[in-house]
């Protein structure tokens, strides 16, 4: 028997190509309409947010030339001829940091500052994880405890619990490691929980059913497994801590953020750029070696 002709194939072919590129087109019109549609919304939002908080472009006008001549009055006025002079040299570099010595022990004690803070806070957010992460089967009361106690302190800023520390212990050095170190405890308790939750449970399991209790299984199981990140989490919080400890002494916390604040008050511009110009040497410095040391710990432990 003869097979009949196919005649009608090259025409279905045809038919589902026309039927791809309009569903294609279709699909494409639709995306640029959800895209259009989003950046709107978007824009909406932005506008709004900046008429709620006065964002203005006239005011704006206004004070970038104010923010500008600010600015030029912090730089030094320093001559080649007379750069390395003695400090009774005007234009010298010694007589912009002629309180070198001073400024370079407040800045010790800011960064002592950040390293007790951040050792205090990543402790007690090391003890607030383990019954914060879910995966670890902790009891109910004390899991929901654990995480809105972090959820307060990380929400309440550094310089707020310093005002309040800092009527209760006084000006001075206590109130602002204790801000600091609250926050710490919040910020570095969920990142902790956090990396427990994403850690495996064959050890945890281990330690159990050989008979360990709950706290030997976080210690002897989890603890190992996620050691690497949580110190790379709390090296990073020092590096921010140190930032911090700058802008606490504003309120009374102590450092080289209160001597700060005393020359903003008082004008001294020059004395406001040295400063300024410490404290970014001063974290650039902790930042590369806290990286370096982070690399080299983890590595290790790794």
């Amino acid at each position: 028997m003869r097979r009949r002709p196919d005649s009608a194939a090259p025409g279905q072919a045809a038919h589902a190509v026309e039927r791809g590129e309009y569903a294609y087109r279709a699909e494409v019109r639709q995306r640029r309409t959800a895209t259009l549609v989003g950046l709107g919304l978007l824009l909406a939002c932005l506008l709004a947010a900046a008429w709620v908080s006065e964002v203005r472009p006239a005011t704006l006008a206004a004070g970038l030339p104010r923010a500008g001549e600010y600015f030029e009055r912090l730089l030094p006025t320093l001559r080649w001829a007379v750069l390395f002079a003695g400090s009774e040299t005007e234009g010298s570099l010694a007589a912009w940091f002629y309180r070198l010595d001073s400024w370079a022990w407040l800045l010790f004690e800011t960064a002592n500052m950040a390293a007790l803070a951040t050792l205090m806070g990543a402790t007690a957010g090391l003890l607030l994880a383990f019954p914060a992460a879910r995966n670890l089967g902790a009891a109910w009361p004390a899991t929901q405890a654990a995480r809105r106690g972090m959820e307060a302190m990380r929400t309440v800023p550094e310089i707020v619990f310093a005002l309040i520390l800092v009527w209760a212990f006084g000006v001075g050095p206590l109130a602002g490691i204790l801000a600091i170190a609250l926050h710490t405890a919040g910020a570095c308790g969920k990142l902790f929980a956090e990396s427990i939750e994403n850690t495996g449970l064959g050890a945890w399991d281990g330690v159990r059913s050989a008979g360990g209790s709950w706290a030997q299984a976080c210690r002897f199981a989890i603890l190992p497994q996620v050691a690497p990140n949580l110190l790379s989490y709390a090296l990073l919080r020092f590096e921010i801590n140190l930032r911090s400890a700058s802008v606490i002494g504003f309120v009374g916390g102590g450092g080289i953020g209160q001597e700060l604040y005393t020359v903003i008050a008082q004008n001294y511009y020059e004395e406001i750029s040295a400063i300024v110009l410490l404290i970014l040497l001063a974290v650039a410095a902790i930042d590369l070696l806290s990286e370096r040391l982070r690399h080299a710990v983890i590595g290790r432990l790794a």
